[in-house]
Order: C-alpha cells, then structure tokens, then sequence
C-alpha cells in the first residue's frame, strides 16, 4: 500500500490556482509590504552599488578616479590600527551578546514567575523604556552619574573613603562601564520575545513535574529552558548577523583617552571616510565587515542545526 504524501510532495499533487487570482487574494497583503520592500531597496541595497568604491581611488574632490585592484585591501589589511579595531569589535560585540541574551532570558524568567497581572504589566513597562532612549540621552545621562567630580557613584566612593574613579576614561572600566549600560538599555526589550516564548509552555508540564517533587529551578532547567531553546537560538543568531554593526554606544561613549580599547571598526571607517576622506579603503573595510557578519550567520545557522536539529535559513 501507497504511503501517503507529506509537506511538499503532498501540495505538488494538488491542484493550484492560476498566478493571478493567488495574486488577486492576496492583493491586500501585497499592499502593506510594498513600503517596506521599498525602504529595503532604497536604503539596504541601491547604496550595494557603492561597493565598486572598494577598488578604486575615489576621492570627492577631483572628478576622474582609477581602479586599483585590491590595492585598498592591501593597504588596509597591513594597518595594525585596523586590526585593534576588529579585535575590539569581536570582543565587545561577543560579551555585549552574551550578557545582553543571557540577561533578557533570566529577566523573562523573573517576568514570568509575577502573579499579579497589573504589576507584571507594570514591571514590564518599566524595563522597556530604556529601549526608546536615544544613545545620545543614554551617554549623556551615565556621563553625568559616573561623573568624577559631581557624579552619584564616586559621591558614595568618597563618602567611603575611597578615591574618585573617572570610569569612562579609565582603560579598565570602560568596557564593563558600556556592558552594564548596554544591559540597562536593552535587556528589558529583548525579554519581550522570551515572555512570550514562556506563554505558549505546556502548564500541564509543570504541574506533573511539581507532583514529582520538581523544585522551580529544576521546572525552570528541564521544562522551561527546553521549550524556549528554539526561540533562544533564532534570536540568538539573528543578533549575531549584526555582531560587527557597532557604533552608536561605542561613538557617544568614546575618548581619546580609552581609543585603544574602544575603537571597533565602524567608528575606524567613519574615521576614515568622513575625516580623512579615504573613501576607497573605507569602503573596502566596510565590504570586509560584511563579508565576515555572512560568515558569521553561516557559522550561526550550523552550529543551530548541530544543537537542535533544524536550520535557522
């Protein structure tokens, strides 16, 4: 006996509509992703045509350029400034990931956990706002906290005894200054998609787990985190496309004192393009970062059929 067809083999076998009345059907839908396939064009891949800069010597001030080959790529592979910012750029960009996901997990956890539907509506509202601040309010308002003469933190170190501390120029605590600010701003609005991950967990789960004598942290290890791991990896390697896409925190809180440890590579390109008007190796670091956040979506979308069995892309 015949087996019968599944998935795809199954809808090959049966009869579809014509072209133009799935179109018809689905007009309205068509309707609301034009604007935004529109903006994916004009602003994701019209400025794609750019990349031709990457081979020549452009510069906006005389009217003819040459095409240079991978003179540019040369030119910016043996920069040693270059490579501090890409080593920069994978160490903060990792421990930003890292703490950020980690940290929104742990707060849908606690979301979760609330009983009372108007505080945890509250609670909620409270950990987004960060989210909606400009980066350029954020600094300015940790700037002035982590101040070292007025600011409220080294008030209480020096009510304690101790020395003031400029964290924010400080090669040591700059990086853990923008960790901890990078949580504050962001944890709240990654835990969005976690509660509602938490939403669709089978409670029957539970309740036969606490009838086994199940404490929460083991309900939480062997019932939630597992239901969760699919919504987990897919964020997860989402955010790692954009690993390298590092500016804003980093230019609103960077200064000549910390450049060694804070300079990643986008703020490296916006140095050279819009300071020194080196557009052609601009655009070839720019290509460069691109080519490695592909490699990094690849690496991702494995490692994700490796531990759970199913491919992100």
């Amino acid at each position: 006996m015949a087996k019968p067809l599944k998935g795809k083999a199954a809808l090959k076998g049966m009869p579809q509509k014509p072209l133009s009345k799935r179109i018809r059907k689905n007009a309205a839908y068509y309707v609301m992703l034009a604007p935004l396939m529109c903006c994916l064009l004009v602003f994701c891949y019209f400025p794609m045509v750019g990349i031709f800069y990457a081979f020549t010597d452009y510069s906006p001030f005389r009217q003819d350029f040459n095409l240079v080959g991978f003179t540019n790529f040369e030119n910016l592979f043996a920069s040693a400034g270059f490579w501090q910012a890409f080593r920069n750029t994978l160490v903060i960009s990792s421990v930003r990931l890292l703490l950020v996901t980690f940290g929104s997990i742990g707060l849908a956890l606690l979301l979760d956990e609330i009983r009372s539907v108007w505080f945890k509506k509250l609670t909620q509202t409270v950990v987004y706002i960060p989210h909606f601040m400009s980066w350029v309010v954020v600094a300015s308002v940790f700037t002035m906290f982590l101040s070292p003469k007025t600011g409220m933190v080294n008030g209480i170190l020096q009510a304690l005894g101790l020395e003031s501390i400029y964290f924010l120029a400080d090669k040591e605590w700059w990086r853990p200054c923008l960790y901890l600010i990078s949580m504050w701003k962001e944890v709240g609005w990654g835990a969005i998609i976690y509660v509602s991950a938490l939403a669709g967990v089978d409670m029957e789960q539970h309740e036969a787990a606490i009838m086994d004598g199940a404490n929460r942290i083991q309900r939480v290890r062997h019932i939630t985190l597992p239901a969760i791991s699919g919504t987990i990896m897919v964020v997860f390697i989402l955010n790692l496309a954009k690993i390298l896409n590092l500016f804003d925190p980093v230019w609103v809180l960077q200064n000549a004192m910390v450049i060694n440890e804070s300079d990643v590579i986008e703020t490296y390109v916006y140095r050279l393009g819009i300071t020194s008007s080196q557009y052609g190796i601009s655009t070839a670091a720019g290509l460069f970062k691109s080519v490695i956040s592909v490699g990094f979506v690849i690496l991702g979308n494995k490692l994700s059929k490796k531990i759970t069995g199913e491919e992100v892309i």
